[in-house]
């Protein structure tokens, strides 16, 4: 039992096995887009930060959300789980974080469906009583080769409109609220965070002033790509910093959030939400731009380069592979 105040920053981790540190790099995003990109960037510099969103209300993450009032800490699990070290110590607790307890035949209870790296974060957060604090301290329990930041300080909504058939047969817009119902949506209007002036995280603007380099996706490209773009501090910093931006493509572009999207359409999205945004480099497969021509013009009207790449996985499903992202950004930040 803790007799007395936690000190606020952990244990300094030792860096005898550490490689040199390399570029400074912020990634920013969500869920399993984020997790590759950092599975990548892990094996190139040890001076990594991922800034993610916090507005998932969905599964674990929704209901201590709700019953918590708590930041949605799935996607902060996700993300310090790719940061863990390919070693006995990293592998264990990046599976301690990501094991779900699932109910037994014929029985339900409380903890059904909950990951236990959500449950330790939270419990990190009633202790310290910081969202930042309790990341850095579950970061040094796990060696996590760079920090975790959330994108906001207070629990995000998504909302955003979608085109539906009125009784009198012309369209209307329809509002739909929630991460989890987005991400579903098909293809969404309007996008936008509530509460609209909710704070940035400090530290995460911080990071992103001082970066070489500010990786953007890939991901969901609405629930958590844009996202980092629709708060306004946040914002401000991304389009302030002097650091290089590396945007990168998701594989498959025509999605349940982006039915009907090409890569192209992907661009002038995000072109269209923040007109003063710009990209150095967009980081794209082959195999994900049908119209190259097309794309590449996109891409200059947001002042960036195309690089392509092959950087999808050997199989059917469209992830990343890290070794080949981590290729793909090493020659990236090599030519900058």
């Amino acid at each position: 039992m803790l007799t007395g105040p936690l000190p606020l920053v952990p244990p300094a981790k030792s860096t005898s096995n550490q490689q040199s540190k390399g570029p400074s790099v912020v990634a920013l995003g969500g869920g399993h887009g984020l997790s590759a990109s950092l599975s990548a960037l892990r094996l190139l510099t040890s001076e990594l930060t991922a800034i993610v969103t916090v507005a998932d209300d969905g599964g674990s993450s929704g209901r201590l959300r709700e019953e918590y009032g708590v930041l949605p800490p799935g996607d902060l699990r996700m993300a310090l789980s790719a940061l863990c070290d390919d070693t006995d110590w990293g592998r264990t607790w990046r599976d301690v974080m990501q094991h779900r307890f699932r109910p037994t035949e014929g029985k339900s209870g409380s903890l059904d469906e909950h990951a236990m790296g959500n449950l330790l974060i939270v419990t990190l957060w009633e202790l310290l009583g910081d969202a930042v604090d309790g990341l850095k301290w579950a970061g040094a329990l796990l060696g996590a080769r760079g920090q975790v930041l959330p994108m906001s300080t207070v629990p995000l909504t998504i909302e955003g409109d979608i085109r539906v058939t009125a009784p009198d047969g012309e369209w209307a817009l329809k509002t739909i609220s929630g991460q989890a119902r987005c991400a579903v949506a098909g293809s969404l209007e309007r996008v936008r965070l509530l509460p609209e002036a909710a704070p940035a995280c400090i530290e995460a603007l911080t990071a992103i002033e001082l970066a070489d380099w500010v990786v953007l996706g890939p991901g969901s490209w609405y629930t958590s790509v844009l996202p980092h773009l629709l708060l306004p501090e946040m914002r401000e910093a991304l389009c302030g910093t002097p650091a290089k931006r590396c945007l990168t493509m998701n594989l498959a572009t025509d999605t349940k959030e982006t039915t009907g999207m090409t890569a192209a359409d992907h661009l002038d999205a995000l072109r269209s939400y923040a007109p003063e945004f710009s990209v150095d480099v967009v980081l794209a497969d082959p195999a994900s731009v049908s119209n190259l021509a097309e794309f590449e013009k996109a891409a200059g009207m947001i002042g960036a380069e195309v690089v392509l790449g092959k950087v999808g996985a050997a199989g059917a499903r469209p992830v990343h592979d890290p070794l080949r992202l981590a290729t793909a950004y090493h020659d990236i930040f090599g030519n900058s």
